[in-house]
């Protein structure tokens, strides 16, 4: 018992020191040669990993580009003042996986203890960034009287739009896609400003309804006795909530099936994301409920599916296709020895690197006899770039693809095989994934050198096994679906909708046929 409380003392007197010692390096400026360096770093590193990097820009108007940054580098930055710096060169490459990382402020285990009870200070309403503006959605806890539809001006003195023209400049879709921005600036601002600001305990804000100006202060809530116990329960999650890869926090499903007509004709797959965790049970078990109800329509829907696990959406397309497929293009690297460059070790402590580290020349071999060289050009041999037949219980009806512009990189893959082989019929907005394929896969995770910066450098080019476009836009639909994405009122899944007057007037013209 001694010798736990030392280790204890020890591990939150490191965790306090590392802590302060990130801290303090944040506030540090950092001499303009030196981050001139780091640039020139990124660059080679991009250069030397990235198997695509001028697909969407030129070499002269990248090299313009950060050459540009280097001239415009005259003073000494903090590294996330680098960072604002550095990133918005990063994301004009026009690669949606490809974003610099900040480094966040660290919290003492004390820190991190406090945080926990109290509530996230912005999460107590929702919102909605409409271009340049916010508008509150919800506001259950009734926090400052705040009514839905008021617009948020200023957030602790700073305008609401310099904020999100300051953020838009961070991260970009795939290609000259425009449909992904307005998503994602809804999914990261808040990440954002709580980079620039750490966990704050209040804010102030100017608010507009109805024309009147108001200034208003939130503060964080304490979480009461009662949620405090609630957290430490281990809520216990069933089989059936496995498969469907149940959220705790959120208390939904990223995998659901329903039946939307009494008489199961018409099917409905909504997948939030691909997980990988036990998604081949639930295809399995869906598809085989799906075959025993008749139905005679598959709606899928994979809006705001930001993407996830390859070996997913082949298994997925398994249950989709009427024959023998092969999903990806076998993926492209830069070199032979690409594979080996991932991050074996990323994220382990110190004590699980002891114990990981006997598999690692196995990795490093098995990355190697998995690539290899043709004409020029180096490929490794990925599960989903092989030759896969159908399911048994394959459906065998008319699909529905529904996506938007937060479908992305497998999500897009998916819907750019389907919609090539005329298998589904797909439905709303351009994806916010390119259509012709995109770089991720795995990554090459580079530390900058002199600002600690983190890029995250897709090591694989993955494309979908259909004729490329060559337009670098999204999934384009069959069947272009508004989504009304400004409007704050209406409640109306218009894509949706789309597709069930679809099928009502398909079965009236085939009912009309019937009876001539």
């Amino acid at each position: 018992m001694r010798f736990v409380l030392i280790c204890l003392s020890l591990l939150i007197v490191f965790s306090c020191s590392s802590a302060r010692k990130n801290n303090l390096f944040l506030e540090k400026k950092i001499q303009s040669s030196e981050l001139k360096k780091d640039v020139d770093f990124a660059y080679k590193k991009l250069q030397r990993f990235h198997p695509h990097l001028y697909w969407y820009i030129s070499k002269p108007q990248l090299d313009q580009k950060f050459d540009s940054l280097k001239q415009s580098i005259t003073e000494p930055l903090t590294p996330n003042q680098f960072y604002f710096r550095l990133s918005p060169v990063i994301a004009s490459i026009n690669e949606g996986h490809l974003r610099l990382r900040a480094l966040p402020r660290q919290y003492s285990k004390s820190e991190q203890k406090e945080l926990k009870t109290k509530k996230p200070l912005f999460a107590m309403m929702e919102y909605k960034i409409i271009d340049n503006r916010m508008f509150v959605t919800q506001n259950k806890q009734n926090v400052g009287n705040i009514k839905p539809g008021t617009e948020i001006l200023k957030i602790n003195s700073e305008n609401v739009s310099d904020l999100t023209d300051r953020y838009r400049k961070l991260f970009s879709s795939d290609g000259y896609n425009k449909t992904f921005q307005k998503y994602f600036m809804n999914l990261a601002f808040f990440n954002f400003y709580t980079l620039e600001n750490g966990y704050l305990d209040s804010a102030k804000l100017v608010t507009k309804t109805d024309n009147k100006i108001s200034d208003i202060i939130i503060r964080r809530q304490k979480k009461t006795d009662q949620e405090l116990t609630k957290d430490k329960v281990q809520q216990k999650v069933t089989t059936f909530q496995k498969v469907r890869d149940y959220d705790l926090d959120s208390k939904s499903y990223n995998r659901s099936l329903k039946f939307l007509k009494s008489d199961s004709s018409i099917a409905y797959i909504r997948i939030k994301t691909f997980s990988a965790t036990l998604s081949r049970a639930f295809y399995s078990e869906s598809f085989a409920k799906i075959k025993k109800a008749g139905s005679e329509y598959l709606i899928l829907d994979i809006r705001d599916n930001l993407g996830g696990s390859l070996s997913e959406i082949n298994t997925l397309y398994s249950y989709l296709s009427d024959k023998k497929f092969t999903l990806i293009k076998v993926p492209e690297m830069t070199s032979k020895t690409s594979g080996m460059h991932q991050n074996y070790f990323r994220g382990q402590t110190v004590f699980s690197s002891i114990f990981t580290a006997v598999g690692y020349p196995f990795f490093l071999a098995g990355n190697y006899f998995l690539s290899s060289k043709k004409d020029q050009r180096y490929y490794f041999r990925e599960f989903a770039s092989r030759p896969t037949r159908p399911k048994a219980n394959a459906f065998r009806g008319k699909i529905y693809v529904l996506v938007n512009g937060a479908s992305f990189s497998a999500s897009a893959i998916l819907s750019a095989k389907l919609k090539y082989e005329k298998r589904a019929v797909i439905v709303g907005e351009e994806t916010g994934g390119a259509n012709d394929g995109t770089v991720s896969g795995v990554n090459n995770t580079v530390t900058l050198p002199n600002s600690k910066l983190i890029l995250p450098i897709g090591l694989f080019l993955i494309r979908p096994n259909i004729e490329f476009e060559n337009e670098s836009r999204g999934v384009i639909p069959d069947f272009p679906v508004d989504p009304d994405f400004g409007n704050l009122t209406s409640s109306e899944d218009k894509i949706l909708k789309w597709v069930l007057d679809d099928i009502n007037f398909r079965r009236s013209v085939s009912e009309k046929m019937n009876n001539e």
